[in-house]
């Protein structure tokens, strides 16, 4: 069984505990487009963040992790559910 660069990139999110920047996703899985790696997980249903950090010198890098959805935005997709949108 082959695992897909999407599969390998998802199994690094989740067992990784700071996460991983485009480049990093890009780089090490041979990814041509991280951002659209981690949206076609995210329309897979993954909960996957984006949270931001500046350093001292004030660049600022996105590192993307997988977490649990907020009651919040799963509220939002029954919503959206049941008003036939999804």
């Amino acid at each position: 069984m082959t695992i897909t660069k999407q599969e390998r990139v998802l199994e690094a999110l989740q067992t990784g505990t700071k996460g991983l920047t485009a480049a990093q996703i890009e780089s090490r899985f041979s990814v041509g487009n991280a951002r659209a790696t981690v949206s076609s997980l995210r329309m897979q249903g993954y909960a996957i963040y984006a949270n931001r950090h500046t350093d001292t010198k004030g660049r600022t890098k996105t590192f993307y992790r997988v977490g649990t959805p907020s009651r919040e935005i799963v509220a939002a997709g029954y919503r959206a559910m049941a008003l036939g949108l999804v």
